[in-house]
């Protein structure tokens, strides 16, 4: 729904100046010196005109009359100032698009950063409830269409647009009559172009959001291609990526149509105007009729109408390439709004301030905090009303108390839901898919908070842990393992980066991984990529294993983590669990009803709500849920 929404939100008024604003934050000077080259480009364009008419009026036409040599000097000057003015204009060119390079370049790095940095402090539900293929548009489609904004549109149109205005001032300077005819077919020019380019502009916007879709598509059917395969959903799936493309291709068609039809239209009206010139001018140069411009009266020359002629032909080309630029601004415009977006999403609220550090017992038998690791660690909990602090060792000691939670207000998931898992236990959730067993342990990670109720840590209130800090002191095993592009070792030392080669080989060990990670062709230093496709689902819950171990936890939570490996496989895992378990709080979430039979209690969950709790024989004993699920009386499904 969320994702639905973004694709539908429009262009914020504000987007275009918070951009340039975030450009001139970075490369202020750059841009002074942009701007200022784009203005001496185009002045020398339009100066090129003023030299014509001084080389039709002062050299040709005085030379078919005299002869050439009498104004051979003059030539020669009007001439070399024209070089310079061209070089110049060349120069100016050639420096603002260099910088320009780096300003666009740089400016997309910034942006991506800034997704990114924002993008890692997102709470799960920012996740839960946006298309991946969406977000991942933001990083490729909406930073493409950025980057031809920043680094051709607007440059082009500043050039154009001040190009415009210098041959406006200099049209009224030669002739006012002649620059009224000019600029009603400017006027027509401007009003088609506005036509046009509006409707390519809203459809270049929906061809991006298209393209979006089609993208979070191949992105999906790339991740489980398995999955379509096994299903024989081939053609299902061929059939709507053919109807997402061609959605694809009507909002392209309609785009480019109304882009492309605007090009030969200008370039008609241009050619008008210039005949229309031509035919005044014409007129007006054998009448011997006067001129009014800003230089005063006088007689309108040929050099002026050759002048205004070449004006005139310039300006269609301004106006054309201004036009082809409107749409590629709005659509650069609407990938800027959804960068935006993502920048401005609110970070995930960590009001906590008791933090996890280092401890060790001093002489009097009391916690103190020390930089170096010494194996026990210790809640630092600042009492702000006392101006004091305590120090609490971690343990493992959690409480849950009346809990009541939903993802969304009007849907309760939990409901009153206590329990207590003291140091070392084992506490085993069992129910249907959807009873709120994960949902749990998304709440022990502060995931979500808790509208009601309590969750203690060691006895303290977990909205008081900084939530860097709580997660730090659990390990989680999932069902689904996330493996990342490099070696074995990388991604066990991910649990804990400052781990060395010997602790991520200790861990290696007792999760029962050592053995296949060694045969594996280059052992510990085997490339892994794809998400460690080539390995099976039974290796890859084994490093999962390890890299919760060499984090070394206190408190572990295991979600299902045996549910998709075969029983043989399972053996190994679970060797590798018990040993992870030991002398740990462990939270187990389990199909598999023999993986927790030692479990020191077991909670039935039904619909939110604890319908039985105890060991496994008391739950044997009661002959209620618990033992219809064990008796295979009825699937936990």
């Amino acid at each position: 729904m969320e994702g639905q929404k973004r694709n539908k939100q429009s262009i914020q008024p504000g987007t275009l100046k918070r951009l340039l604003g975030f450009i001139l934050a970075h490369y202020k000077i750059r841009m002074v010196v942009v701007v200022i080259c784009i203005i001496s480009s185009a002045v020398a364009s339009t100066v090129a005109t003023v030299f014509m008419q001084r080389l039709i009026d002062e050299c040709i036409t005085p030379g078919i009359s005299t002869g050439m040599g009498a104004v051979w000097q003059q030539l020669v000057s009007i001439l070399s100032t024209m070089a310079i003015f061209y070089l110049f204009g060349v120069a100016a060119s050639f420096t603002y698009t260099r910088l320009m390079a780096t300003v666009t370049q740089g400016t997309l790095k910034n942006l991506r950063n800034g997704m990114f940095n924002r993008m890692e402090t997102l709470p799960i539900r920012y996740f839960d409830t946006h298309a991946h293929g969406d977000i991942m548009s933001n990083y490729t489609n909406d930073t493409d269409a950025i980057r031809q904004m920043i680094g051709q549109s607007l440059p082009m149109m500043i050039q154009s647009g001040l190009s415009m205005i210098s041959m406006f001032i200099m049209m009224l300077y030669y002739s006012i009559w002649l620059t009224v005819t000019v600029w009603i077919f400017v006027g027509l020019m401007v009003t088609i172009t506005k036509k046009f380019a509006g409707a390519s502009a809203h459809f270049m916007m929906e061809q991006q959001k298209s393209l979006a879709r089609e993208e979070g598509f191949i992105e999906e059917m790339m991740e489980g291609q398995k999955v379509v395969k096994v299903f024989c959903h081939e053609e299902e799936s061929k059939a709507e990526f053919v109807k997402l493309n061609e959605q694809l291709f009507t909002d392209g068609e309609k785009a480019h149509q109304a882009g492309n039809v605007l090009m030969p239209i200008l370039h008609n009206v241009g050619n008008l105007m210039y005949v229309l010139l031509a035919i005044v001018g014409g007129i007006l140069v054998l009448a011997g009729a006067p001129n009014f411009g800003l230089a005063g009266a006088g007689t309108i020359t040929v050099g002026i109408i050759v002048s205004f002629l070449g004006m005139s032909r310039q300006l269609s080309q301004v106006i054309g390439q201004m036009s082809m630029q409107v749409s590629m601004v709005a659509m650069g415009l609407a990938g800027a709004a959804r960068v935006f977006a993502l920048m401005d999403e609110e970070p995930e609220e960590d009001e906590g301030y008791v933090t996890l550090v280092h401890a060790k017992w001093n002489e009097k038998g009391e916690l103190e905090e020390t930089d170096n690791p010494t194996g026990l660690w210790a809640w630092k909990h600042p009492h702000r009303a006392e101006g004091t602090i305590t120090y609490e060792e971690l343990k493992g000691d959690v409480v849950l108390e009346h809990v009541d939670f939903g993802y969304v207000p009007e849907k309760e998931v939990l409901h009153d839901i206590s329990l207590y898992a003291k140091p070392g236990q084992k506490i085993a959730f069992v129910g249907a898919t959807g009873a709120g067993k994960t949902t749990i342990t998304n709440l022990l990670n502060r995931f979500y908070d808790i509208p009601d109720g309590k969750i203690r840590y060691d006895g303290i209130n977990i909205r008081k842990i900084k939530k860097p800090d709580l997660r730090r002191s659990l390990g989680v095993v999932l069902q689904d393992v996330n493996l990342f592009t490099g070696t074995v070792l990388e991604n066990i030392r991910y649990g804990r980066l400052e781990a060395s080669d010997e602790e991520c080989i200790a861990a290696a060990k007792l999760a029962n991984a050592h053995s296949f990670i060694t045969r594996l062709p280059e052992g510990y230093h085997t490339m892994l990529t794809g998400n460690g496709a080539s390995l099976s689902q039974g290796q890859r819950q084994l490093l999962s294993i390890a890299r919760a171990a060499v984090a070394d936890p206190p408190v572990m939570i295991l979600d299902e983590a045996t549910s998709s490996i075969d029983t043989r496989t399972e053996v190994l895992v679970q060797e590798g669990m018990d040993n992870l378990m030991l002398q740990r709080t462990v939270f187990v979430i389990a199909h598999r009803l023999s993986t927790i039979r030692n479990s020191q209690a077991i909670m039935v969950l039904d619909h939110g709500r604890i319908i039985e709790r105890g060991d496994h024989e008391e739950l044997l004993a009661q002959k209620g849920t618990y033992y219809q699920l064990y008796t295979g009386a009825f699937e936990l499904e």
